[in-house]
């Protein structure tokens, strides 16, 4: 059983933009705690999709900085921290990736644990136009006007006053295009990827969610400590016609980061037998 660590506390979401749409309700439901957004709070210092603020670390590194200054400006000992990032897809060519993370800090206990999600379900994309038409299609392409956008002189170096962020109405778009092409001869096009201005991005936040709170509730059997993750995986999970070895994951080693107790599961993924499809031998 999960110990009752959280219920009745408060948790900081370090966030300033409606992250707790998607953050809050899941865990308020799963833990009985309450997840109160600071009133001042500027995510924007620990860096910024349009890149006039450079992140200061990788993405762990950054969510644990924010959920720290979160803490520290309202003297909590809890905090809930996101970050996200985009790029190409590592194997799928020509489709981006979205990566979150959600990030717990709690001080009374000495716990950090972190959910994932990783999905290719995003809109970001990007374009330069140099013609007011080009930009109401791409503007289309990408879910606009229910996902936000951003245009810019450039795609790097742009001057920050120059910056248009989001942009959700057709003639607030029209308008700052048409003055871009006019000032610049090109202007650069991009999906806002900050949460409230991205619903599809929400969605893989929410995911990242449910991760961190089926970690919590996987606790050590030694020591009963939330977040008794998964590290390292074994591959070899047989093939159920041949029960030659696959690159699937046959036993995974799930270790304690409070009192370092490691235990080794088969079947961590639940089968027993790897698909055919997935064999070597038998779909080679």
């Amino acid at each position: 059983m999960t110990p009752n660590w959280f219920a009745g506390r408060t948790a900081i979401l370090a966030t300033m933009h409606r992250k707790e749409e998607a953050i809050a309700p899941l865990l308020q439901s799963a833990f009985e705690l309450e997840v109160i957004v600071p009133g001042e709070f500027n995510s924007d210092q620990f860096g910024t999709f349009t890149r006039d603020v450079k992140r200061p670390a990788d993405q762990l590194a950054t969510a644990r900085l924010k959920a720290l200054h979160a803490m520290e400006q309202l003297g909590a000992d809890l905090a809930i921290a996101s970050e996200g990032s985009f790029g190409p897809h590592p194997l799928i060519p020509y489709v981006p990736l979205n990566r979150e993370l959600v990030l717990l800090v709690d001080r009374q206990h000495d716990l950090e644990i972190a959910g994932y999600a990783a999905t290719p379900d995003t809109n970001f994309s990007h374009k330069q136009v140099d013609r007011l038409d080009a930009a109401l299609d791409f503007a289309r392409s990408v879910g606009f006007p229910s996902h936000g956008l951003v245009i810019m002189p450039a795609a790097e170096g742009s001057d920050p006053a120059e910056i248009h962020k989001g942009i959700t109405q057709e003639d607030a778009l029209r308008a700052i295009v048409a003055d871009t092409l006019q000032r610049h001869g090109r202007a650069h096009l991009e999906t806002d990827m900050r949460a409230m201005m991205n619903p599809t991005r929400m969605k893989a936040i929410a995911l990242a969610t449910q991760d961190l709170i089926r970690k919590l509730r996987k606790t050590c059997p030694q020591c009963n400590t939330p977040g008794f993750e998964m590290g390292d995986r074994q591959p070899g999970l047989p093939c159920e016609l041949c029960h030659s070895p696959t690159d699937l994951t046959l036993a995974a080693l799930y270790r304690c980061a409070k009192c370092g107790f490691s235990q080794t599961v088969r079947y961590p993924d639940g089968p027993e037998f790897a698909d055919p499809a997935q064999c070597a031998y038998c779909n080679p």
